[in-house]
């Protein structure tokens, strides 16, 4: 069961009824081969190891590819509060400043880099001002507005670490989904939907901590909605990214079973692949759906074909598979343990929902937008007028 080809125009896309009531609901105000705002895309190099293929679910997509070595996501509040273009918004300094310093330095960053912002919540793995760095799988905490220059000196540019910081390593396996309302209304119906079907699954199979879902800025363009990026490291520390689109709520057990527990694509949503070019992709998308073919005829599957930044290191006569780390390994035995549970289970979770009213976000207040910083300068204003006010009166006192 895989997917049409996706063309250029909305006419033929290959949808289901329910796809097209909310993709219908506004028009694609244009088409592009890159990502758009907020994913930032800066090119100082060709080569690059890191790409993403824009197909789904077939080899005779369209050739629109989107090429990047790093992922760099800022934890940065929530979509409720996402201006369409956060690089213009002059209340939101950071992402705003953090893109202009990226755009200024273009010229002399080594690694095409892509910058989006995430959802931050102060006191969690994705606080406000940190920065997870793909697939380097590092993670900075608390950048501020005053560090940014330093930052992307130091860590874009000259790829080093930022001291001030001290760079923590990732372990968790992340999945971040579009739910840029602000920018595309798709995008704003799906991503909450597909968030909350992801954390259920999360709790569901016992994996809070080890994988973690957040709502991002816009990514794979809006005629692909829900668009979900997820990472995670394999055996030898090297990181895959898949771009999976037009995920909708009943797909997530599914993908979340296939890719995230098995390690293993799941195609008819498939977009694209860290550090594969368009023909190897295409190469290795063929290979996945012969295997497929060959396993639906004999009715059994062929083991050991894990997905490691598109080369596999098993042996097809071997039970298990080799190519996963510890948090991988980890994974499997804690949803084993579940999967009695889970098979009676996830029909009710696919069918979970179907028709229950949804709530959505209020609109923003102002109170949703003030800065920590912000914060210091008032408390700064306040301090400065009790002074001014006491020299007053002392001086009054004196005459």
């Amino acid at each position: 069961m895989h997917r049409k080809s996706v063309h250029t125009s909305t006419e033929e896309h290959s949808l289901s009824s329910k796809e097209k009531a909310v993709h219908t609901q506004t028009q694609c105000t244009h088409s592009c081969n890159h990502f758009h705002t907020h994913s930032f895309s800066f090119s100082a190099s060709k080569a690059s190891n890191f790409s993403l293929y824009a197909t789904m679910g077939s080899t005779n997509a369209s050739s629109s590819e989107f090429f990047y070595r790093r992922h760099v996501f800022l934890c940065y509040k929530n979509p409720a509060v996402w201006p369409p273009r956060i690089e213009a918004a002059e209340f939101d300094r950071l992402p705003r400043l953090l893109h202009a310093a990226v755009n200024a330095r273009k010229p002399h960053i080594k690694k095409e880099t892509c910058l989006t912002i995430c959802e931050g919540h102060d006191g969690t793995e994705t606080s406000n001002g940190d920065v997870l760095i793909f697939p380097d799988m590092i993670r900075y905490r608390r950048l501020t507005h005053f560090d940014v220059e330093t930052f992307v000196e130091e860590v874009i540019v000259k790829e080093g670490e930022w001291l001030p910081g001290n760079p923590e390593s990732l372990k968790a396996s992340y999945v971040f989904v579009c739910s840029h309302g602000s920018r595309d209304r798709r995008c704003g119906v799906f991503g909450p939907i597909l968030v909350s079907r992801f954390r259920e699954e999360i709790e569901f199979h016992g994996l809070q901590g080890k994988v973690l879902v957040s709502s991002c800025s816009h990514i794979g363009e809006h005629k692909y909605a829900g668009n979900v990026i997820i990472f995670g490291s394999s055996i030898n520390g090297e990181v895959t990214g898949h771009l999976y689109g037009y995920v909708n709520p009943d797909d997530v057990p599914l993908l979340f079973r296939q890719h995230i527990i098995k390690g293993e694509i799941f195609d008819s949503l498939w977009r694209g692949q860290i550090g594969l070019s368009e023909d190897e992709q295409k190469k290795k998308q063929e290979q996945r759906l012969q295997q497929n073919g060959v396993r639906n005829l004999e009715g059994s599957t062929v083991a050991g074909h894990c997905q490691t930044a598109g080369e596999s290191c098993c042996q097809d006569n071997e039970d298990t598979c080799c190519c996963q780390n510890n948090v991988l390994a980890e994974i499997r035995e804690l949803s084993a343990n579940n999967k009695s549970k889970e098979n009676v289970n996830v029909i009710s979770r696919i069918n979970k929902g179907k028709g229950a009213p949804r709530k959505f976000s209020s609109m923003p207040t102002w109170l949703d937008s003030w800065e920590q910083e912000d914060t210091y300068a008032a408390l700064a204003v306040v301090c400065a007028a009790v002074s001014v006010a006491i020299a007053y009166s002392c001086y009054k006192q004196l005459r």
